[in-house]
């Protein structure tokens, strides 16, 4: 139906349009928890708007990676929220294009190419920011996976659409212990994930770096694009979090424009409800050495198999 047409597009327009939005919040959010002004939470958009106008400037040792890995990664980040739940409870025409783990694999190309990107610059600190990236994908993406399977294994389906229902009418399955193990676990990943772990550094000075120093050697509109990929990546492990996982209610059931509308309006309460507890874990605890990355990934990793442990118990 041109309905449902209509309603894929604008679950892919949410994620592109409201992720600056998540980020100036996070931002803002942040700085008054230091006691400061901070920027407003619509300065995202104004940092867009100055880099797509700004000329870009090319590395003489770049290769053709250059040029693609921001194109894949925005593409990427496009193509995540028609497979997941964003607006409505249920599969759209092209949700079925791919299941959870599909989607976990499209995030994955699309940071593999910014790391990609970072070592064909040849530049210093691209290098230290993708070794340093690489060795944290070394132990999240195995904690990922076996998030994926405890969820699967809960809901004998790999669509999070099953998840969500299922979440949705059994409580009892809500509070079992193999979900609020799966539950932590994701947390944990989403702060690594969206670079909040109190390890990384979100300014281009500091050489603790990571997320930054892989971009450093963009700029113009192919930064841009590479800042909106990450603040879109950002908002598509919100949602997988409160949609699938955390908060599986306030979707669409019918897709009609007011349901659509409320869906909307709950998600932007979803965001800022796990915006506060991600701010509060980042700023609350003391700025970790580099090296201590594998103790929160090891313990997502310990609580993934324990959902798993849970539910073959249950």
């Amino acid at each position: 139906m041109v309905r449902d047409i209509l309603l894929q597009i604008a679950q892919v327009a949410t994620v592109l349009l409201l992720s600056p939005l998540l980020q100036g919040l996070i931002l803002q959010w942040e700085e008054r928890v230091q006691r400061a002004q901070g920027p407003g939470i619509f300065q995202p958009y104004r940092d867009l708007w100055k880099l797509f106008h700004k000329q870009q400037v090319v590395p003489e040792t770049a290769s053709f990676i250059y040029w693609l890995a921001p194109i894949v990664a925005f593409t990427c980040m496009l193509t995540v929220p028609i497979l997941i739940p964003v607006l409505t409870n249920y599969p759209l025409p092209a949700s079925d294009m791919g299941d959870i783990l599909g989607g976990g694999l499209i995030l994955t190309l699309g940071a593999f190419m910014i790391t990609l990107a970072g070592l064909d610059s040849g530049s210093a600190y691209g290098g230290i920011g993708a070794s340093r990236s690489a060795m944290l994908v070394i132990l999240a993406e195995p904690a990922l996976i076996l998030v994926f399977v405890g969820i699967t294994l809960l809901a004998k389906s790999m669509l999070p659409f099953v998840v969500n229902h299922l979440l949705v009418r059994q409580p009892e399955l809500y509070w079992s212990p193999a979900h609020l193990f799966l539950v932590a676990a994701f947390f944990i990943l989403l702060l690594v994930e969206t670079d909040r772990l109190p390890i990384h550094s979100s300014t281009h000075i500091e050489v603790y770096m990571i997320e930054e120093a892989r971009v450093l050697e963009y700029s113009g509109p192919l930064l841009a694009l590479l800042k909106w990929a990450s603040m879109m990546k950002q908002a598509i492990f919100y949602i997988l979090f409160c949609n699938v996982l955390v908060l599986p209610w306030g979707l669409s059931y019918r897709g009609e424009a007011l349901g659509v509308l409320g869906a909307l309006i709950a998600l932007l309460l979803k965001f800022m409800l796990v915006a506060a507890a991600v701010v509060f874990v980042e700023t609350a605890q003391a700025r970790l050495r580099y090296y201590r990355y594998q103790e929160p990934l090891a313990a997502s990793f310990l609580l993934a198999i324990l959902a798993i442990v849970a539910n073959q118990l249950r």
